[in-house]
């Protein structure tokens, strides 16, 4: 195998078929099936890897087909190997937000087709004996968010001792959103020699990611396919500066107006804008939908449902919807606020321009984002400029950048420097007459202060 893993990876680049990879047959035929037929970078890098046995790190760029990455080589071992256990399940996926755990669960079941394996999904916000239920049946992979799946290994509802692969998609994000402790809870559980861990970030130059995989993996092979930071070679990004709130929504309704679209996503800081933003937007007839985090599960699926099914032209969301949603038919990303977290607008500006079609990203810019813009900028590591609608030019042209206070210590001779008039008497300080009550409280009267009275003791 190991022969096999270093001719597969020198001619990796050159690959073109799944067939080339070394898949299982019945799992090519699902692809054909699918109508998926050329491999990815990522495909091509990670798979001979993942199935020559070896722990993997990988990052790649938003689209690039990474869950097939991990879905195909962790099908194949199954198919190839005896389980480790009759009752626990072969293989996890975790996923940092429902929606992309359902998303991954959608792209599992389709490979499934033709197979004798069962799945189930375990998130948030579902019937938790529902979940108890299912994993009775002893599901042979599960896809889950963390923390839920965390609540089941505490509850008994299921145990990982046979665990034979585990998987973290975006790592990176589960991370960030505060689940360290539930992945190490569930890593201890399934902490034995022969489990195979592959990780997937959308960045390998995060310092949690590195002493997490430093942890949890055993000597991984490192993957990087198109830096985060790359420039979506399919989508157009345009900027505009908005001085105001109101300006916004102009620049916002001129663009709905004038763009040619078929699906537009926006993107808000808060659940409030949504709401707002779609209510106006709904006034104009523009069969807009609202969705966000606090949401319960079923109607954040039932407005994803009928995104999906183009009932909807705009969907106004928070950051909940930035990853993993696979919606080949939005044609244009608009940040009606930017991003706080940088990665988080590489994910946003990737929900367009999917499986080769042209994507526009549009950014609306106003004081309270520039420093977000700033960091964009660096972050994409371009000079970018500002488009504009005649009739709608506002003042706002950005803000200057905040010059560090220097402190120099008093006496220092060193930090001085010889300025002209140096001599100049200084003009007197204008001096405060105010009263209230009778008292001055302009300027500190000067009281002198009174010598303690000597005590003399007498010696008898």
């Amino acid at each position: 195998m190991t022969g096999y893993l270093s001719i597969i990876l020198e001619i990796g680049v050159q690959l073109l078929q799944f067939k080339d990879l070394g898949l299982d047959n019945r799992l090519l035929k699902n692809l054909a099936h699918q109508n998926i037929k050329t491999p990815t970078e990522i495909q091509r890098k990670a798979v001979p890897v993942a199935i020559a046995g070896k722990d993997v790190l990988a990052s790649s760029k938003t689209g690039s087909g990474k869950t097939l990455a991990f879905v195909l080589p962790m099908l194949h071992k199954s198919l190839k190997t005896k389980s480790f256990s009759k009752n626990d399940p072969r293989a996890v996926i975790l996923a940092p937000t429902r929606e992309l755990a359902k998303q991954v669960y959608s792209h599992l079941r389709a490979m499934l087709g033709g197979l004798t394996y069962d799945a189930t999904l375990i998130t948030g916000g579902e019937n938790f004996n529902d979940q108890v239920n299912a994993l009775r049946k002893h599901p042979k992979f599960i896809v889950a968010t963390p923390g839920r799946l965390a609540d089941h290994l505490e509850h008994q509802s299921l145990y990982l001792d046979g665990l034979e692969t585990l998987i973290l998609d975006e790592a990176d994000r589960m991370l960030d959103l505060g689940f360290a402790e539930h992945l190490q809870k569930i890593h201890k559980a399934a902490s034995h020699r022969r489990r195979q861990t592959l990780m997937f970030s959308a960045t390998l130059d995060h310092d949690a990611v590195n002493k997490f995989a430093g942890n949890m993996l055993d000597n991984p092979k490192r993957i990087s396919v198109g830096l985060s930071n790359d420039e979506h070679k399919d989508i157009t990004q345009r900027f505009y500066l908005c001085d105001h709130l109101d300006h916004k929504q102009a620049i916002l309704n001129k663009i709905i107006e004038t763009e040619d679209y078929f699906q537009i996503m926006i993107f808000t800081a808060t659940r409030s804008d949504t709401d707002r933003l779609t209510k106006l937007l709904n006034e104009e007839n523009l069969k807009a939908v609202a969705l966000s985090g606090d949401m319960n599960q079923t109607a954040r699926n039932n407005i994803m449902s009928q995104f999906e099914r183009r009932v909807h032209k705009i969907l106004v969301t928070t950051d909940v919807a930035s990853r993993g949603l696979d919606l080949t038919s939005v044609t244009h990303v608009i940040n009606f606020d930017m991003p706080k977290h940088m990665e988080e607008y590489v994910h946003r500006v990737g929900r367009t321009g999917r499986a080769g079609k042209k994507g526009t990203a549009i950014s609306l810019v106003g004081p309270k984002d520039w420093e977000s813009f700033k960091r964009v900028e660096t972050f994409l590591q371009q000079d970018l400029s500002f488009s504009v609608f005649e009739e709608l030019k506002g003042k706002f042209k950005g803000l200057k950048p905040k010059h560090k206070r220097t402190f120099v210590k008093k006496g220092d001779p060193k930090k001085f420097k010889a300025k002209g008039n140096q001599n100049k008497p200084k003009a007197p300080k204008k001096r405060d007459n105010s009263f209230h009550t009778n008292v001055a409280v302009g300027d500190q009267v000067f009281m002198p202060k009174k010598k303690p009275k000597q005590i003399v003791v007498d010696d008898e």
